[in-house]
């Protein structure tokens, strides 16, 4: 059996794996009885910290004169929880005795003022069956790995449970944190996207929590941050790992006590945001190299989501093209309708075929390019990039690598003179006339059997010959 794996004790939700193959989930929630005299109220808690005091603004609100308004807070610590007082006037105890900090048991009780609370961590197992969905919120594909992440997100979307999402670049670890929060409590909230990777350095302290007037140059107003911009809803932090280590401790202190202080400010402003995290990096590598924090990787590893690349999914390939080409606005004509309605055999092969290194982003943008070349209402090989449209699966060169060892590049060819851009694209221009041309020579003007030894589609050589001018007298 294979158990997902931290470096320490671990997150208190386990995704427990079976041969590669996700079994069972667990969830942990946190049980408070409150007591009062005779009566005893019990309340369930899903979320990583939850606020008790006299506040209206708390998780737990305790009616109790001698509670204070923002008394304490239990965090969930791995797979433990930590009971945490706020500076409180009467103090917080555990079983009678006083604490700052102290670590929960079962069946212990917590005393703010002269009230009573009982504490229970209460595990869920819940069994994984592959979904039979095709489709979950705006999540798409067949494929058993992605029938069994919607029986994750079924289970785990309706909490405030914080989520990590796992995978290489363009496999739509954005379309899964939105599709979280559409099946959240939180959907009619806020969604707002920070890009940990995108914003200048010097500017990601004020972009998260925001800055007062007059706290740096150029700070001529009072600017909200992204936190209190999400108040109710939910903050999705893009590329989680290229956040600096100094920023760490300021997002674990968010996520421990729900509160953010300004750039310049010294008052301490409550948020109550979910916090959904993805990254295309191995955290617990970089845990290890010391450019992330072991407690904060804990704190967000609460679920880890891991979204397998387009060439593990081949079967959705296909439903993924076609939902673009019924969805995307680029595929509008004037009238509003479809301009393209489907692909030729030979295209579907090669979409198949191919790799993906860019996974569903790619698969995208190829489709859309399609739809742009394509003169007709089926898109055909021709309207394809040459890599696809004319590379046989498991082939690795380019065009230029698998040519005649006897056909050298155009002597004298453009001068490397003025934009770079400009310059490549004269050179490549140069070379493929140069080719086809020595080429069809080589041949005796027969275009099959040059298409053949250059290894591309008749049709292709023939499109190539027709943008240089270039004739023959056999096919």
């Amino acid at each position: 059996m294979d158990v997902q794996e931290g470096l320490g004790p671990g997150p208190a939700t386990k995704i427990t794996y079976i041969d590669g193959r996700p079994t069972t989930i667990t969830l942990r929630r946190c049980q408070l009885a409150l007591i009062r005299g005779e009566e005893l109220k019990e309340y369930v808690f899903e979320r990583d910290v939850v606020t008790l005091g006299a506040m209206e603004d708390n998780d737990l609100v305790v009616d109790d004169e001698t509670v204070s308004r923002n008394h304490c807070r239990i965090v969930r610590e791995g797979d433990q929880y930590l009971l945490i007082d706020n500076g409180s006037t009467n103090g917080t105890f555990i079983n009678r005795v006083r604490i700052r900090e102290a670590f929960l048991h079962a069946n212990c009780t917590i005393t703010l003022g002269k009230t009573d609370i009982k504490f229970q961590a209460v595990d869920e197992k819940l069994h994984i069956v592959p979904s039979d969905r095709e489709r979950y919120g705006d999540i798409i594909g067949r494929d058993r790995s992605m029938r069994e992440i919607y029986a994750i997100l079924e289970k785990i979307a309706p909490t405030d449970t914080t989520v990590v999402i796992e995978g290489e670049t363009g496999t739509g670890k954005e379309v899964v944190a939105r599709t979280i929060h559409q099946q959240s409590r939180r959907r009619d909230g806020p969604f707002m996207v920070f890009d940990c990777g995108a914003v200048p350095e010097n500017l990601i302290e004020s972009e998260l929590f925001g800055h007062e007037k007059g706290s740096f140059t150029g700070a001529i107003g009072t600017r909200q941050g992204i936190f209190e911009m999400a108040h109710g809803g939910t903050v999705f932090l893009d590329e989680l790992g290229e956040l600096q280590l100094d920023l760490q401790p300021k997002l674990l202190r968010v996520l421990e006590q729900r509160e953010v202080k300004r750039v310049g400010g010294g008052k301490p402003i409550k948020v109550d945001v979910r916090i959904v995290a993805a990254t295309n990096r191995d955290l617990e590598a970089e845990v290890r190299a010391g450019r992330f924090r072991e407690d904060l990787f804990y704190r967000l590893t609460v679920v880890r989501l891991l979204l397998p690349p387009l060439r593990d999914r081949r079967d959705d390939v296909l439903l993924l093209a076609r939902h673009f080409l019924t969805q995307g606005r680029f595929n509008r004509d004037r009238l509003g309708g479809k301009k393209v309605t489907d692909f030729a055999d030979d295209v579907i092969e090669r979409l198949n075929a191919y790799e993906w290194p860019g996974n569903v982003r790619e698969l995208h943008n190829v489709v859309e390019r399609a739809v742009s070349f394509a003169e007709n209402e089926v898109v055909v090989l021709e309207d394809l990039p040459d890599h696809i449209a004319y590379t046989r699966r498991g082939d690795s060169g380019s065009l230029s690598e698998k040519t005649n060892p006897n056909i050298s590049l155009p002597d004298g060819g453009p001068e490397l003179a003025g934009p770079f851009k400009d310059v490549k694209e004269a050179w490549i221009a140069s070379f493929e006339e140069d080719y086809i041309a020595k080429l069809l020579e080589k041949n005796g003007g027969n275009i099959s059997h040059a298409a053949k030894e250059a290894d591309i589609d008749r049709k292709y050589f023939r499109k190539l010959m027709k943008k240089y001018g270039i004739t023959a007298d056999r096919e």
